[in-house]
């Protein structure tokens, strides 16, 4: 193939037949936390089909507050790992690779909920993004143990044998609200400037690398946009930006995971390159672009019932030519269709269709 897209990559013993990507899509199909049979079907149907790298639905740790939905699958305890195992399992064999993404939900979750309705819902300040105060500011030993519970779910994919591992801190979910400063007002070491406020999602990177060795890659997925506010901005120039990606350089991230709501969105002004391309401009590590790829359309509409158009993958690729990102990391794409990826390979475009948002309510 001469498509950049179904070229190798390799990172640490991670190694790649292709560049495509399936991104996290929450899918609420694990009764009590736990990936049955059909969620290992899922994955599997996929890495038959030329995926290159399967990153899994969210997952969630261990704290108690971490799950908002009981259907959400946990990365923790005897039965959800029971079952993750048959998943990595069942994907090897299918000749795939696949990362669990590591996911706190934060103040998103609605307090009553998920698999431990007593917990209590964790924050970096216990304010709200309008910033109300609803929570006493956790201590510093409650935020390291935050930072712990990553470690431990990192060290259970370690020994199950998954290929990597994916860090949610993207979407207004906990680690991002380290990030915002209007939820963050920390007056302790995980509080101030932005470069401060992403020393939690550092400590996480330099405490899940331990807990893994040195084989598997740590991808940190991260995003300018908040599902609570979608004009959000961390980083308003290259330059913020360059200073907050340093710090999870420094910790030993190996690729940076750049959502957007559409890539091809120019990031700044004066420059045709998305989050992913000055990611991987300002750092130097591999970036995945992520974002209404192969649809015209962005997925927030599905959420309310609409489809998206198809789209055509000549700017992915005249971009990857570039050197502008790596990987390309597909999502209703993929969920709707388990074999886009193969049939993107062998030139059969025909056979793509439309997406159609009842794709979310179905197992595919």
């Amino acid at each position: 193939m001469t498509s950049p897209l179904f070229q190798p990559f390799s990172c640490r013993a991670l190694t790649l037949a292709n560049r495509i990507v399936m991104a996290p899509m929450t899918r609420s199909f694990s009764p009590g936390g736990v990936p049955t049979d059909d969620v290992a079907a899922y994955y599997e149907r996929r890495a038959k089909a030329d995926v290159g790298l399967i990153i899994t639905e969210g997952t969630t740790v261990d704290r108690p507050g971490a799950s908002s939905d009981s259907n959400v699958p946990a990365f923790h305890g005897d039965d959800a790992l029971n079952g993750w195992g048959k998943v990595c399992e069942h994907v090897h064999k299918a000749g795939g690779k696949i990362a669990p993404q590591l996911w706190h939900t934060g103040m998103t979750r609605k307090p009553g909920t998920g698999l431990e309705p007593e917990g209590l819902t964790d924050s970096p300040s216990g304010r709200t993004h309008k910033g109300k105060t609803v929570a006493p500011v956790p201590t510093s030993k409650e935020v390291e143990d935050m930072v712990a519970s990553f470690a431990r779910s990192a060290a259970h994919a370690a020994r199950l044998g998954f290929d990597a591992i994916e860090i949610h801190g993207a979407h207004g979910y906990l680690i991002d609200e380290f990030f915002w400063e209007v939820m963050n007002v920390r007056e302790d070491r995980y509080g101030g400037g932005l470069s401060d406020r992403a020393k939690f999602a550092a400590e996480i990177i330099r405490e899940c690398r331990k807990a893994i060795g040195n084989d598997l890659p740590i991808i940190l997925r991260f995003s300018q946009w908040k599902q609570q506010d979608y004009n959000a901005k961390l980083a308003t120039s290259p330059q913020q930006l360059e200073a907050f990606l340093k710090v999870f350089v420094d910790a030993g991230v190996d690729i940076l995971h750049c959502s957007q709501r559409r890539y091809w969105e120019p990031e700044f002004e004066g420059s045709t390159l998305n989050l992913a391309g000055w990611a991987k401009k300002l750092t130097g590590l591999p970036a995945i672009t992520v974002g209404s790829v192969g649809l015209s359309s962005d997925f927030i509409g599905a959420f309310m019932g609409e489809g998206s158009a198809q789209s055509a993958l000549d700017d992915i690729e005249e971009r990857m030519d570039r050197g502008e990102f790596d990987l390309v990391a597909v999502g209703r794409a993929l969920l709707q269709d388990p074999l886009w990826a193969q049939k993107i390979k062998h030139g059969q475009l025909d056979a793509l269709k439309d997406y159609d948002a009842g794709a979310l309510q179905t197992l595919y």
